[in-house]
């Protein structure tokens, strides 16, 4: 990232802070000596946070990192995820409290389930899987919706010592069956279907699919187990398939945990990469959960006697591993898990939950957010939120007027001295805990900035010479240490996590990060470099003109991309969602020809001239993963008139028909 300077800086002038409120710094689980503690003692800060487990045996050394970029975390240790997770909260007389409380999406379909009751149930599918043949280090892979077998053979996994791959359940079969194959799965967990947005979705006939696929090679799959769910027709392979209630409902709930080497194999996770081949990130044990917990338990100040919390992400991404499984329940949580989607069978289910059960953190990504901006406040408005004490951001970088919205409509804020503080997180699949974060009880919020690494974490801004930027500066965001919940490799391939992540800078991790340090030294994340446009000559961040677009009143979410311009060597073109009030404003072309020239003149007038977009289409919809990320390579395929690159891994594929189709009736304004 060359000629810094010429970085537009518009969002490093944030002038809002927010103190955090005075009850909560006073008991707040981490206070501002944590960062000198850790800065002073990084392995002992280290070996105090892994005291918050249970342990078979005591590790005898904190970190290895004689042979870097492959880390050792807590060597000589044995541990288990499941005893910590389920096991101890019951030992120490909290079998009875709620670790659970599931919602389904077909209303008043809802298990309460006690820690307890998750022993039992863990201990089940521990046998079940044992009796299929599942030995320790063999790969399950789990294909489900958001329902509780889902987190109960996660935990059999973790107990037995079976790494456990998570594939989202809407992913195809192609796309199952190549992260089978590349982990060497033997049983793959799924359903007859679930529930989204009001009907029942087939999952098994993409279990089929993979499986006959990988028939006959090296990584035939031996068995499928099978939850009944929605009670749909599926095609059955008596000598592979076989029903869950057959095979776990009549086990045993005593199982003898065996504890594992602390860099024994916990999961592998795919996150796709720039070949096409997706990356399987392996987790291991004893690092990962001292980091997920203690990171769940500072940032989010879990109090876990009288809190309720509530992470949105659906488990087969990286946050529903870190912060709705291993990290809550290591902590003894009580927290809620929904199946389905925001707006079934109404706008505003959510907000019904966080009042039925009283939800006092909830933790969403900022898609969402946007998304309720554009439906109105009114929705939550309807509904008691007073119990929500801490709200959470995580996913990408939330614009500073979604964290406005937020912050005064689900927050309670009616001024800069009212409300609940909001952490905005900044970590990846590959760091496998929050990395960047404001402390609730320590950090002044400032609106669409991570704000400042937390204790124990050295992150840094540097330039292409790998030298730490002065404030008010971008370059390129790199942590300079290990830390305990980072990735040990990418599954089977060394050589490709060494030249992904470690070769720019020597021990340097790298993922891709575009960043920038603000006058007070406080990041600020500006996605992925790849999305750094070059126009006539000046870098622009897109995440810089998106933030311009949504503070403009009427604008609900946008995405920019740079498209090939040859005058400019790249244009500004953005691809706009309107608020629900202002919808009626576009034209009957959905143009809006007033309005778009309106946005352009608003960035101008937020950032400058160099940025004001060639090109705004309004749209109904982005294109976005199931996770909730733009995909703004798809985007860009548009804006440079190309095919459509794959579209496999878009929760909604049809949106892109709907954006072409209204590209070809616009005109540049």
């Amino acid at each position: 990232m060359t000629e810094q300077s010429e970085t537009l800086s518009n969002l490093m002038h944030e002038e809002r802070r927010f103190a955090p409120p005075a009850d909560l710094a006073a008991s707040a689980n981490v206070k501002e000596d944590a960062y000198a503690s850790a800065s002073n003692d990084f392995e002992g800060f280290w070996a105090e946070q892994a005291e918050r487990l249970t342990w078979g045996t005591k590790w005898d050394r904190v970190l290895d990192w004689d042979n870097p970029p492959f880390a050792k975390w807590y060597t000589g240790g044995t541990i288990n995820a499941a005893v910590n997770c389920v096991d101890r909260h019951v030992d120490a007389g909290n079998g009875d409290k709620v670790a659970i409380h599931w919602v389904g999406e077909p209303e008043d379909d809802a298990r309460d389930i006690t820690y307890s009751d998750l022993r039992d149930e863990v201990n089940k599918a521990t046998n079940a899987l044992i009796s299929l043949g599942v030995k320790k280090g063999d790969r399950v892979a789990i294909y489900l919706p958001m329902i509780p077998e889902c987190v109960f053979t996660m935990l059999a996994c973790a107990r037995l010592g079976a790494p456990h791959t998570v594939v989202f359940g809407g992913f195809s079969a192609d796309a199952l069956a190549s992260r089978v194959e590349d982990c060497g799965a033997k049983v793959i967990v799924t359903s007859d279907g679930g529930y989204r947005r009001g009907a029942p979705s087939g999952l098994k006939p993409a279990v089929d699919g993979a499986v006959a696929k990988l028939a006959g090679g090296d990584a035939a799959v031996e068995h499928v187990l099978v939850v009944r769910r929605t009670g749909q027709e599926v095609d059955w392979n008596e000598s592979v398939d076989k029903w869950w209630h057959d095979v776990v409902d009549g086990q045993s709930v005593e199982h003898e945990a065996e504890m594992h080497d602390s860099e024994h194999p916990l999961y592998v996770m795919y996150t796709s990469g720039t070949t096409g081949k997706p990356k399987g990130i392996l987790h291991t044990t004893a690092g990962y959960l001292v980091g997920t917990s203690y990171t769940h338990w500072a940032v989010f100040d879990l109090k876990p006697e009288t809190d309720v919390y509530w992470c949105t992400a659906d488990v087969g991404w990286v946050t529903g591993h870190s912060y709705m499984v291993y990290g809550p329940l290591a902590n003894g949580a009580t927290q809620v898990m929904y199946e389905g989607t925001p707006d079934s069978p109404r706008k505003g289910r959510w907000w019904e939950i966080v009042e039925k059960y009283g939800v006092t953190i909830f933790y969403t990504a900022p898609t969402a957010i946007r998304t309720f901006m554009k439906q109105g406040r009114e929705i939550p408005d309807q509904h008691d939120l007073s119990s929500i004490r801490l709200l959470g951001s995580v996913g990408e970088p939330i614009n500073p007027e979604a964290y406005m919205w937020y912050r005064e409509v689900i927050g309670g804020a009616d001024g800069p001295d009212s409300g609940v503080p909001v952490v905005d997180t900044w970590w990846q699949t590959e760091t496998g805990q929050i990395m960047i974060s404001p402390l609730p009880g320590v950090t002044h919020g400032k609106p669409g900035s991570a704000m400042k690494a937390l204790p124990g974490i050295e992150a840094d801004v540097v330039n292409d010479q790998g030298e730490s930027v002065p404030n008010g500066s971008g370059g390129y965001l790199i942590l300079r240490k290990p830390w305990p919940a980072m990735l040990r490799t990418i599954w089977g391939d060394d050589q490709r996590f060494k030249d992904t992540y470690w070769s720019r800078w020597p021990d340097v991790y790298f993922a891709g990060d575009g960043a920038k340090k603000d006058e007070d030294g406080d990041i600020w994340v500006l996605g992925r470099v790849d999305d750094v446009m070059n126009v006539s000559g000046h870098r622009l961040s897109t995440t810089e003109i998106e933030s311009a677009l949504v503070s403009h009143p009427k604008v609900a979410e946008a995405a920019v991309v740079g498209a090939t311009d040859e005058t400019t060597g790249q244009a500004v073109c953005a691809f706009v969602i309107l608020r629900e009030s202002a919808v009626t404003e576009a034209d009957e072309n959905g143009e809006g020809s007033d309005l778009v020239q309106e946005l352009r003149n608003h960035v101008a007038k937020e950032i400058g001239a160099i940025a004001k977009p060639r090109q705004i289409m309004i749209v109904p919809e982005l294109p976005k993963t199931r996770s909730g990320k733009i995909m703004r390579r798809l985007l860009r395929d548009v804006a440079e008139n190309r095919e459509i690159g794959d579209v496999t891994t878009l929760a909604d594929s049809s949106v892109m028909q709907m954006i072409q189709s209204g590209l070809s009736g616009s005109s540049d304004a």
